[in-house]
């Protein structure tokens, strides 16, 4: 087997075979301070000639894509998936903070295209189609991860700070979240369902993860920030 490199935060790290690498908050990988992070939330290790991810927490879970964005699963605790593409990416949150890290490998034992075919029980994305209003709020929660230049970690606003960050009442935002995560809850996407009133953090939370992850937003859409600032404030957006 050849061995993998984690990088967060613009760091690399060798993980070898036959030694394990644990990820989380006193771990071969020490994520955060976090209080709300496990001591040891990940596992990278090898098993039957393959490298595997494991949730060996008891209450986070993780969101694991392809580097395209396409093939994504859900890992809850206790619960492995083979690392089997060149690159993964790893998102989870831990209090209000979302991480990001990537796995890298030297081998690809599958490749993804379009049309896509599901592997292991993960599930292939296909186009979600957004409206304006519904992309820029997404925009605004992930804004700190998507202005990140290496995986690594963003603070996610509450509903009042990115109600204010969107010139937005709170009604108007609770309304535009219930109906993105809605609509994202009606195509598979786990951990985003509840009632009207019930917009938990992890809600949120779950939204930026499945949304950075998948590619549902991007860098490039952060322009959509600064031309909604200049539409309420009667600028011109750069």
């Amino acid at each position: 087997m050849k061995p993998l490199r984690v990088e967060f935060c613009g760091e690399w790290y060798d993980v070898a075979p036959g030694a394990d690498f644990h990820i989380g908050r006193e771990s071969d990988l020490v994520i955060d301070e976090n209080p709300y992070l496990h001591r040891r939330f990940l596992r990278i290790y090898d098993d039957y000639g393959l490298w595997w991810l494991g949730n060996v927490g008891n209450l986070l879970t993780a969101t694991v894509t392809d580097a395209s964005g396409q093939v994504q699963t859900w890992l809850s605790p206790g619960a492995r998936i083979p690392i089997v593409f060149q690159r993964m990416q790893v998102l989870f949150s831990a209090g209000s903070t979302t991480y990001e890290f990537a796995i890298h490998s030297e081998e690809d034992y599958y490749n993804t295209s379009s049309p896509l075919g599901g592997a292991g029980g993960a599930t292939t994305i296909g186009p979600v189609p957004l409206t304006t209003s519904q992309r820029l709020l997404i925009v605004a929660l992930a804004e700190q991860v998507l202005r990140q230049d290496s995986p690594g970690r963003g603070e996610i606003p509450s509903s009042a700070e990115a109600a204010e960050r969107l010139h937005w009442s709170m009604t108007t935002f609770n309304r535009k979240l219930d109906n993105v995560c809605d609509k994202l809850d009606k195509v598979g996407v786990s951990g985003l369902r509840g009632g009207r009133g019930k917009l938990a953090t992890s809600r949120r939370l779950r939204l930026v993860e499945y949304a950075v992850a998948t590619h549902l937003v991007s860098k490039e859409d952060l322009y959509l920030l600064d031309r909604n600032d200049a539409e309420h404030t009667g600028g011109t957006a750069g």
